[in-house]
């Protein structure tokens, strides 16, 4: 067949692949917001802001201290009050993602190579989830991709082209103000940075100059969040490290670290937690980097809450058939299995928490199709096998026919994606958006009440709802336990009942909105049956029920004014 009709067929089927997954996502877009952390965090956190009229420390959540670089882009559409916009926003930072991908390998080989990485990349089912929901994961990892290939760029001019090393580290300045899991990234490139200029020009004092250089700017880019933190809380990675740095205001060093080691050993071990809730074996617990890849599943924390595609990892080893490239493919080799590596141990084990090396990932899936594609090019199977031409026309084709299986695995993710969240209704009108978000979220039923029959200057304290407070038209506040930690002190406090008023006056609240069948469960769980029954008659006495539905209720706290 003819070389250029091979090629345009390649291109318009790459192509064609990326245009139906943008399509399909623009389509789930243009729905309102209902991920969990959007609601809890990165939209709700900017909407109190704003309904404050301005930046205002919010106590109460912990997560309101995390750097948020790229929030502040969803505070901007939340200004005009739009709450789509911010799931593009970050749909953009992952074709961006893509984009980077498909330039660096289109400079390598050339642009189907570069296509397919993309493709490999942004079908990747966890890719597609965050592209259509707004979170600020894509972000981070558009940023980090382009620290760590503008540090090619500057390790491949030699060290001569300073702006690249600027570049780069301005990317990871952005990167770590975006989110805390970038810190890793930082300490990886920095140190890969001083050890690749040690061994490529000798220079150890140089390497260390351009490693505090590197380190400098990207901590001037980041320090807004983290000096807030500090001065807020003393500890500038809040709520990260807290009982470190509030020991270290008042305690020895040596007493803070044999304080902690003391509190590590009381509790139960990650490997015994597996165990026990999942019945995982302590291989299988271990392995859990590689089961990412084949095991993952949305909403599972067993399955470590998203999805992968094997062929992530399943052509990397054919990058040593070829030396071609090779810095690069240990660069990106390495700081991938380092950054899983120390994900595993400092992060919770959640697909997304890895995000950062699935670019390289996909980089190197295609680096490893297209060497193993090389060598079974027939004049190179002849050389090497002394087989007969056809087999090596053949093996190629069982190749693209296994990368094509592969990715059908996304496009089938794609499909599930759209059953789940059933855009269609909404999208052409049929159905308005309090219909969609009654039909997709549990609580908003309850909230709608809330909104339009609670007085404006009430204050609702939400317990077992998941922290989701983005749709409450009032003032509210949780916890980060979910509300167990206060219905523990209910019950404890129940014992008087001057205690339990106390209590619950000191909580500066007027309506408590509860899921009741967690409520129960917690309580069947964690008390007697005399706890349980006291704590029911002192609650019933002075709080009223307002309203109650699908196992959410709304229950006023009627001595709150005493």
């Amino acid at each position: 067949m003819n070389p250029k009709t091979v090629d345009r067929a390649a291109v318009f089927l790459l192509g064609s692949t990326l245009l139906a997954f943008l399509c399909v996502e623009f389509i789930i877009n243009l729905t309102p917001p209902i991920s969990r952390d959007a609601l809890i965090h990165h939209l709700a956190i900017p909407k109190l802001w704003l309904r404050h009229g301005g930046y205002y420390e919010i106590p109460w959540a912990d997560y309101s201290y995390y750097p948020m670089y790229i929030n502040l882009l969803y505070l901007v559409s939340l200004y005009f009050k739009n709450d789509i916009i911010p799931k593009f926003i970050h749909l953009a930072f992952g074709l961006g993602t893509g984009w980077l991908i498909y330039l660096y390998l289109k400079q390598k080989f050339d642009h189907n190579w570069g296509l397919l990485g993309m493709i490999i990349f942004f079908t990747t089912p966890i890719v597609v989830w965050l592209s259509t929901s707004a979170y600020i994961d894509l972000g981070m990892t558009f940023f980090s991709t382009g620290s760590v290939l503008a540090f090619v760029k500057w390790r491949d001019s030699e060290y001569r082209q300073i702006k690249w090393v600027l570049i780069s580290s301005f990317c990871m300045g952005i990167a770590v103000g975006s989110k805390y899991n970038a810190l890793i990234a930082l300490l990886i490139l920095n140190m890969i940075l001083m050890l690749s200029y040690v061994r490529d020009t000798n220079r150890q004092m140089a390497a260390l100059k351009y490693g505090i250089l590197f380190f400098t700017v990207t901590a001037l880019v980041a320090s807004p969040w983290y000096l807030k933190n500090y001065f807020l809380t003393e500890n500038p990675f809040y709520p990260l490290f807290n009982s470190f740095f509030k020991s270290l205001h008042h305690k020895p060093v040596q007493e803070i670290i044999h304080g902690q080691a003391i509190e590590k050993i009381g509790r139960i071990g990650f490997f015994k937690m597996r165990e026990v809730m999942y019945g995982e074996t302590f291989w299988e617990t271990l392995l859990i980097p590689i089961r990412m890849f084949f095991q993952g599943e949305d909403n599972s924390y067993r399955y470590f809450q998203g999805s992968l595609n094997p062929i992530l990892i399943l052509f990397s080893p054919f990058i040593l058939l070829n030396k071609k490239y090779r810095r690069d493919k240990f660069l990106f080799a390495f700081f991938s299995v380092l950054f899983i590596f120390m994900a595993y141990f400092l992060t919770e084990k959640q697909v997304r928490y890895t995000l950062p090396v699935l670019p390289f990932l996909a980089i190197i899936a295609v680096m490893g199709i297209k060497d193993l594609d090389d060598r079974l090019k027939p004049e190179k199977l002849f050389t090497f096998l002394r087989f007969h031409g056809s087999f090596g026309s053949i093996a190629r084709i069982v190749l693209f026919v296994g990368i094509a299986t592969l990715l059908t695995l996304n496009f089938l993710y794609l499909k599930n994606r759209m059953n789940i969240i059933k855009p269609f209704p909404y999208v052409l009108g049929q159905e308005t958006r309090e219909d969609f978000l009654r039909r997709n979220l549990l609580h908003f039923p309850v909230v709608e009440y809330i909104n339009m029959n609670l007085p404006d200057d009430a204050k609702i304290f939400s317990m077992f709802l998941g922290r989701r407070g983005y749709y409450l038209e009032r003032s509210y506040k949780n916890e980060p336990s979910f509300g167990m930690n206060t219905m523990k002190r209910m019950v404890k406090s129940a014992a008087s009942e001057g205690k339990f008023l106390k209590f619950v006056r000191s909580m500066d609240i007027t309506h408590i909105l509860m899921r009741t069948d967690l409520v129960e469960n917690y309580l069947r769980d964690n008390f007697s049956l005399k706890e349980i029954s006291r704590f029911m008659n002192i609650f019933k006495k002075y709080w009223k029920l307002e309203y109650e539905y699908n196992n959410h209720a709304v229950w006023e706290i009627q001595d709150w004014r005493q």
